[in-house]
């Protein structure tokens, strides 16, 4: 395996998921207490990475699932399910902390939905690095990135769990997730050009 390839797999996984810890100390906190969150966030994720990936490694072998104008659309996903989550923030305002223990964590393919429409833009890097890469610094990508998604989720959790930062989002979750939703679907729309914006 080359070093070289393994290093800037590493490199590129790392600038183009950064915006991912985040959402994810933000799910993590939302399940905390929930039977099972961890574990949907985490397939949730793996299942909008994968689908990034496979769309990714189409691409680079001249296949496209979607034609590169429909790209910016993917975010409608995250924008909507900010919306979904700012109505339920504001329906829920005065409900008591245990009351809204009860709602449930993050489900998995919302978590997933999320994953690929904030990854529509790393589509777009990875599908030229792909086809110079041939089929087996691709792997090593493939599997690198994998390997680093498991590393970003174990992130997202410890900054979740920290006593100041769970404090915090314990706090202002319910308003932020809503918050940095919406604002992911607003940047891939805005920056996609979509609806000539």
């Amino acid at each position: 395996m080359n070093v070289g390839v393994i290093g800037q797999a590493v490199g590129l996984f790392a600038v183009t998921n950064i915006d991912d810890i985040l959402v994810l100390a933000l799910y993590f906190s939302q399940g905390a207490g929930h039977k099972g969150a961890a574990r949907n966030i985490a397939v949730g994720q793996y299942l909008g990475f994968a689908a990034i990936l496979a769309a990714a490694v189409a691409a680079a072998f001249g296949a496209t699932f979607l034609p590169e104008s429909a790209v910016p659309y993917l975010g409608l996903l995250p924008l909507g399910l900010g919306i979904k989550a700012a109505v339920q923030a504001w329906r829920r305002r005065g409900d008591d902390e245990e009351t809204q223990a009860k709602q449930g964590g993050p489900k998995i393919l919302e978590v997933a939905a999320v994953t690929f429409a904030n990854g529509g833009d790393n589509i777009g890097v990875y599908v030229p690095v792909f086809a110079t890469a041939g089929a087996g610094g691709m792997s090593v990508y493939v599997v690198v990135f994998l390997i680093l998604l498991a590393v970003w989720i174990a992130a997202g959790r410890y900054f979740a769990t920290r006593p100041v930062i769970a404090k915090a989002l314990s706090r202002w979750g319910h308003i932020l997730m809503p918050i940095v939703l919406i604002g992911i679907g607003l940047l891939i729309l805005i920056e996609g050009g979509a609806f000539g914006l």
